[in-house]
């Protein structure tokens, strides 16, 4: 039974989900740093703000968990490490899981583990080895009831991008996010479309399946704040957001803007408040 690890992941008010994405250092680039040197810091001024969730690592999980009490954000873990976001992609592309995922999320107390499911030019063996991760993750996290979240992801060409770039494409996002629900997601995580306008679609390909969008590229606090409005009232389940919060000069009052936002329904505009 997962719902229990669910209801610990969407807030019971609104029934969605904000969930802080700090995983970034699994990933073996510098940029992806910034903003989380100081990992418990960070984790800190994130369980002051209260969002739902934070994502981690199995190696940094613990700075969350070992906090004492129980009002703290869900813990969703990170299950797999690639090495598919650099400027230049390696002659050997890999999408790696760590060793029993699973039982590793039990024994953290994660409410969700989350997994790549990687679109990426020039490389369909790493879309090989995310699918097959998903294959064997799947029947483990039926098992031991824990929800198992697919982020379907549409790079741009490598060379085009100058490095790890979204493909705002819907007609890309839209088989990748129907071919992660085929396999068994109980929760999408998936890009935003450009324009946004489409992304109902994807909310419709997902159909009973709840939608939590990606951050997308670093952007202003006041687009950032916008197209999250626009992506609630399309359906969206919620958001995943990592680096337009944490590379923030105010993360915890980006955290709040957000929840006002995803939770309370105000406006982009309105959210600004936090940020003054």
């Amino acid at each position: 039974m997962k719902s229990p690890r669910l209801n610990r992941l969407f807030n019971p008010r609104s029934r969605r989900c904000f969930d802080v994405a700090i995983d970034h250092g699994f990933f073996n680039e510098h940029s992806f740093l910034s903003g989380i040197e100081d990992i418990r810091r960070t984790i800190d001024v994130l369980v002051d703000a209260n969002p739902d969730a934070i994502q981690l690592t199995v190696g940094q999980a613990r700075h969350l968990q070992s906090r004492p009490g129980k009002m703290k954000p869900a813990l969703v873990l990170r299950s797999d490490v690639a090495n598919v976001y650099g400027p230049e992609l390696p002659e050997a592309v890999f999408s790696r899981m760590i060793a029993e995922p699973v039982l590793q999320a039990v024994q953290l107390d994660a409410a969700c583990i989350v997994v790549n499911l990687f679109q990426i030019p020039g490389a369909p063996e790493v879309t090989d080895q995310c699918i097959q991760n998903i294959l064997a993750l799947k029947p483990e996290c039926d098992r031991y009831g824990m929800p198992l979240m697919i982020e379907p992801l549409v790079f741009q060409r490598n060379d085009k991008g100058g490095g790890y770039m979204v493909d705002g494409d819907i007609r890309k996002i839209l088989p990748l996010v129907r071919q992660g629900v085929e396999l068994g997601a109980d929760i999408i995580k998936a890009d935003p479309s450009t324009p946004v306008e489409p992304y109902a679609k994807v909310i419709e390909i997902a159909g009973d399946v709840p939608v939590l969008v990606r951050g997308g590229g670093k952007a202003s606090a006041e687009e950032v704040l916008q197209r999250t409005e626009a992506l609630i009232k399309l359906g969206a389940a919620g958001i995943v957001y990592g680096r337009n919060i944490i590379q923030h000069s105010k993360p915890a009052a980006m955290t709040r803007a957000l929840m006002a936002v995803v939770h309370d329904g105000e406006t982009a505009g309105a959210a600004m408040k936090f940020l003054r």
